[in-house]
């Protein structure tokens, strides 16, 4: 039987509507999880923004700003771990082929810096495919010692 350690900690899953709007409610969101499992201010504001260029991916990448598919943003706590999961319902997403944002020809590049961020602000980032097909991110960051 698992103990209460290892059984995660839901404290968000929904799915949000492909939008604007909901990039700035899940930074409001993460930032609120973050907070209330012990992060300080800056690590609070990181993973907020960690959490938003996510999201932004999912809904303008990868859903393309479509009424008709949903973003699922799920954050828990699992152990010593805060877990944040983005899924969108677009076609994939393929890391490899994106371009490095930090070559020179990129660097004015109004786009691709997103994953660069994601990287920066959280201890592991995953990129996998959701069953249907879509693009799942998973990122996480270990909880502040006590």
């Amino acid at each position: 039987m698992p103990n209460a350690e290892s059984r995660p900690e839901i404290l968000y899953d929904q799915y949000l509507e492909s939008t604007l709007a909901s990039v700035d409610a899940s930074e409001e969101i993460a930032k609120s999880a973050a907070e209330r499992v012990g992060f300080d201010e800056e690590e609070t504001y990181h993973i907020g923004y960690a959490v938003r260029e996510a999201v932004v991916n999912a809904v303008v990448h990868g859903n393309l700003y479509s009424a008709n598919k949903r973003v699922r943003l799920r954050i828990e706590r699992t152990g010593g771990v805060l877990q944040v999961t983005v899924e969108d319902q677009g076609q994939g997403f393929e890391e490899a082929a994106q371009a490095d944002p930090l070559a020179r020809e990129n660097l004015l590049s109004q786009s691709g810096r997103g994953l660069l961020i994601m990287r920066a602000f959280m201890d592991e980032v995953e990129i996998g495919r959701t069953g249907e097909g879509g693009t799942r991110l998973v990122m996480r960051k270990a909880l502040p010692r006590a």
